[in-house]
């Protein structure tokens, strides 16, 4: 059963709309709400963990971009701010995916965003607050 995050923008048309409550009711889709701002008239912006099974799941990911939403993967938005990275290490060990890894030769911490899932796990040993969450 997949279950995956990913950061939805509603337009501002859409706000108002009962797209989300459509994927339980119509998919059969569970669903988490980890951040979210709904506002009347503006554009909103949800982080959801979706799971259900892979059919369900597919039909549901189809319905919310034809209403019009755009879906972006969570794993695209931690970001690592070059400038206030001390290369400390402190992120390294807690990075499940190795997406975080320390340059034997030059003791320079790389982040591979490609690798990353987005589980936030880099965040808080970080020191500097170089490893951020952008939604």
């Amino acid at each position: 059963m997949p279950s995956k995050k990913m950061v939805l923008h509603f337009p501002r048309n859409l706000v108002n709309q009962p797209i989300v409550q459509k994927l339980l009711k119509d998919f059969n889709l569970s669903f988490n709400i980890l951040k979210a701002t709904i506002l009347p008239d503006e554009e909103g912006l949800m982080v959801l963990e979706i799971s259900g099974e892979k059919e369900n799941y597919d039909a549901g990911i189809k319905y919310l971009k034809e209403t019009g939403v755009s879906i972006q993967p969570l794993s695209k938005d931690i970001k690592r701010d070059e400038d206030k990275c001390t290369h400390c290490g402190a992120c390294v060990a807690m990075c499940p995916t190795d997406a975080l890894t320390v340059d034997a030769e030059t003791r320079m911490v790389n982040f591979d965003s490609d690798k990353c899932i987005g589980c936030e796990l880099c965040l808080d040993p970080c020191p500097t607050r170089a490893m951020e969450l952008h939604f």
